[in-house]
């Protein structure tokens, strides 16, 4: 404020001959409601926020000068416009999103992966700030690739996105922006507000647990629900049916997981309803 327009103006004015003793004002000369002199030099627009006035106070006697409210509507249209375009260039700003990259794809493609399909999937995992590898198939899972089902939730977002349309035989890159990783909390050897960075090899996909063909094979005693029980035997029997090793402790988890994103009311049972897949959930 000590280099304000009103300071200018007097400057100027005692330039043209206009009496100003030891730094008073002339007798009679408006002073400026923006610049004017209050507490120890202090606009009184400042001053009257810091007592707790009102935003139109100003010293007795003091005078809104000619040139103040044109100095005032400037200040208010450069905040304006300032949050204006904070706003637009907020809306400008488009949302992170999985980049993709194929590293090897099969000559012929018989069936691409959809939302509710099982993937059986060798992958490793590095954060992209140091390249750091936090997880290997090849090294950390007994050197056995990983099953998971597409689009429900049961890998990180990313992955429902990233792994869409993959043929058996691809291989692709997938870099992770953390909001569809683990965003700011992070997860064990992930920092949070992490990048991640996936080289993953399809190698087998099955139907998984969303068409009503498998519904009604599941539901056993025709109740038009699923238990835990029945889920559990019929991942036993697709597992089997493809020769897979069957893991009851790696089945037991696998069905926990489902109902806790499936059993939207945690009576226990996934009704025919709650089993129905909701592409726009994703």
């Amino acid at each position: 404020m000590d280099s304000c327009f009103c300071r200018a103006r007097s400057q100027a004015s005692q330039s043209e001959g206009s009496p100003r003793v030891l730094g008073r004002r002339k007798p009679g000369a408006a002073r400026c409601h923006v610049c004017g002199t209050g507490e120890r030099g202090r606009a009184p627009a400042l001053v009257a926020a810091s007592q707790g006035r009102g935003a139109g106070w100003r010293p007795r006697g003091a005078e809104v000068g000619p040139g103040c409210g044109a100095v005032m509507a400037a200040l208010l249209r450069a905040v304006l416009l300032g949050a204006a375009l904070g706003c637009a260039a907020a809306a400008l700003i488009p949302a992170a999103d999985v980049k993709v990259e194929v590293l090897q794809k099969p000559f012929i493609c018989q069936r691409r992966t959809k939302w509710g399909d099982m993937m059986l999937v060798h992958y490793e995992g590095y954060l992209e700030r140091d390249g750091s590898m936090f997880h290997s198939t090849h090294k950390h899972n007994n050197g056995q690739p990983m099953w998971f089902t597409l689009g429900i939730r049961e890998a990180i977002k990313g992955w429902d996105k990233g792994l869409k349309d993959m043929c058996v035989g691809e291989k692709r890159k997938l870099t992770i922006p953390p909001a569809l990783a683990y965003g700011k909390e992070g997860k064990g050897k992930i920092p949070p507000e992490s990048t991640l960075i996936f080289n993953i090899d399809l190698l087998e996909i099955r139907n998984g647990p969303r068409s009503h063909e498998s519904f009604q094979e599941m539901d056993l005693n025709d109740d038009w629900k699923l238990s835990k029980q029945e889920v559990k035997i019929y991942l036993k029997k697709e597992f089997e049916r493809h020769g897979a090793v069957v893991n009851d402790t790696q089945h037991d988890a696998l069905v926990e997981d489902i109902f806790d994103k499936e059993d939207e009311d945690s009576d226990g049972f996934i009704s025919a309803r709650e089993f129905t897949y909701k592409h726009d959930e994703l």
